[in-house]
């Protein structure tokens, strides 16, 4: 996969970093922490710049989170009333939880979506449900580029100053992510044990 991503970076320069971390938020299997770490690098050796490299990186994940808020956005979160009153147990949420949860993501929903850019777990999972929830399209994008903005410097940067230990990157990362996995496995363990509808 780093090949890969070498390749691509090589090939298509700012545009592959553009798509890497578009595809990065649509289908996971390129972790942001590598292609803006590769990039970081790039940008240490003298083939690429600090700011062109963050823009395109920032510019890709926004697009990558476009795709799914587009989607929630398209079918709202109506139509899930059926589906949660008949797997509530499992979701453990009623259908009055996820009007609270509309409207909260209607009132505050833009500092999730920033603050979630920087959970690896979460950042592209949220931009579903904050387009279920009808969040201003403008509101969205700006948020989601002002997280992504200060994600990708950080990591740029901290490829730059890592060098060739670019892997360090993804042996931090990696299992910093597989953590917040687990405790998500075992938070919904927990709460599917203990949940009981309230009527």
């Amino acid at each position: 996969m780093t090949q890969f991503i070498l390749d691509l970076v090589a090939w298509g320069g700012y545009f592959g970093i553009f798509l890497l971390m578009a595809f990065e938020n649509v289908f996971p299997p390129f972790p942001s922490e590598v292609v803006m770490g590769l990039g970081g690098i790039a940008v240490a050796r003298g083939t690429m710049t600090m700011v062109p490299l963050i823009v395109a990186g920032t510019l890709g994940t926004t697009a990558g989170n476009y795709f799914w808020y587009a989607i929630g956005r398209r079918f709202g979160y109506e139509p899930l009333k059926p589906f949660v009153d008949r797997w509530s147990r499992w979701l453990t949420i009623e259908w009055r939880d996820v009007e609270r949860l509309h409207t909260f993501f209607l009132r505050h929903g833009q500092w999730v979506v920033f603050v979630f850019r920087f959970m690896p777990a979460f950042r592209t999972m949220v931009s579903l449900p904050a387009g279920m929830a009808g969040m201003p399209r403008g509101r969205f994008l700006v948020w989601t580029a002002a997280g992504a903005a200060i994600w990708n410097t950080f990591l740029a940067w901290a490829g730059w100053y890592l060098g060739a230990n670019f892997r360090q990157l993804d042996a931090y990362f990696g299992p910093v992510t597989v953590v917040l996995i687990v405790a998500m496995v075992v938070c919904y363990i927990w709460r599917v044990v203990t949940w009981k509808p309230r009527g």
